[in-house]
């Protein structure tokens, strides 16, 4: 079993479900951490919910996949409910991913998810595949992260908080300062990249009905493992690395470059549940063979 310490937290194991799959309803929650998982992570939701892009709106390609479900969700009062009943079964912690039209709105929502006391909140700035409906997202811009980081904080009161960054904008190291300056407790890296496109060649039109999606899968490790590295070098607070992990080696990677806590999604979609414990055992079998007694120690050793 491999221990891991994250803000307040104990988790008995570091591996935690990514924001997006399987996270709708209390059961399918606790399977994942029966699964494996040391914690589990809410699909991002807001106040009123959303109805998300019409089908279809997941394209798996050879490298990973792309994503355009749109943010669907049942809105705040729903998961609240959720939250509160995966409470009552499981004892892993829960982290609840918000997001918002609005800056305004993101302070809406956290003063009623408040009630839930879930273990963190997961502040959503960066989806990439709403982009024609909602403009920029905020984690492009230094000012409105800032602004929602700081709102999200001032409604939150003991819960912490942790903003979810994509590779865009103006550099994943500064705006990982940015929110730690504006008062976030940890960060999410990365986010799905792009937007991308794919062409059915026969037909001759985008794929996806939204023509555009986030990518996600292996295709983007790279790139994530970049992010944590460098955001590592410029913040003191902890970071979930995720973004195409499948693999042991992938989670060991993450931690070399300087994350605390190892996010899966679509490595669900590859492997189906089973992967968190394969990832657990893998990270145990490498501290065993090079003499660690836990990630802690090896925790940005690519940086020495």
């Amino acid at each position: 079993m491999v221990n891991v310490s994250f803000l307040n937290l104990n988790l008995e194991r570091p591996t935690v479900l990514a924001s997006g799959i399987l996270g709708l309803t209390a059961d399918s929650m606790r399977r994942v951490v029966e699964s494996g998982a040391g914690a589990v992570t809410t699909k991002s939701f807001n106040t009123e919910g959303r109805k998300g892009h019409p089908n279809p709106s997941i394209l798996p390609f050879r490298h990973g996949l792309l994503n355009a479900v749109g943010l669907s969700n049942p809105g705040v009062a729903e998961v609240i409910k959720e939250i509160k009943k995966f409470k009552a079964q499981c004892e892993a912690p829960i982290f609840a991913s918000i997001f918002g039209r609005t800056i305004e709105e993101y302070g809406e929502v956290t003063q009623q998810l408040v009630e839930a006391s879930p273990d963190l909140i997961e502040v959503n700035v960066s989806c990439p595949n709403v982009r024609s409906e909602f403009g920029t997202p905020f984690g492009d811009s230094p000012q409105d992260t800032a602004k929602v980081t700081e709102i999200v904080k001032k409604y939150a009161g003991n819960i912490p908080i942790s903003v979810k960054l994509g590779p865009h904008g103006p550099g994943v190291g500064r705006m990982a300062k940015v929110c730690e300056d504006h008062g976030a407790d940890a960060l999410t890296l990365i986010n799905t990249v792009g937007p991308g496109m794919l062409i059915d060649i026969d037909v001759r039109k985008p794929i996806l009905s939204n023509k555009t999606g986030g990518v996600s899968g292996p295709a983007i490790l790279p790139i994530a493992v970049k992010s944590v590295f460098e955001a590592y070098e410029q913040v003191r607070i902890p970071i979930i690395g995720t973004g195409g992990v499948t693999t042991a080696e992938d989670a060991i990677q993450m931690i070399l470059a300087g994350a605390t806590l190892i996010g899966i999604g679509s490595g669900v979609y590859y492997q189906g549940m089973e992967i968190f414990r394969k990832v657990n055992r893998g990270i145990q079998d490498y501290l065993t063979k090079y003499g660690f007694t836990s990630p802690a120690e090896i925790r940005g050793l690519a940086h020495e």
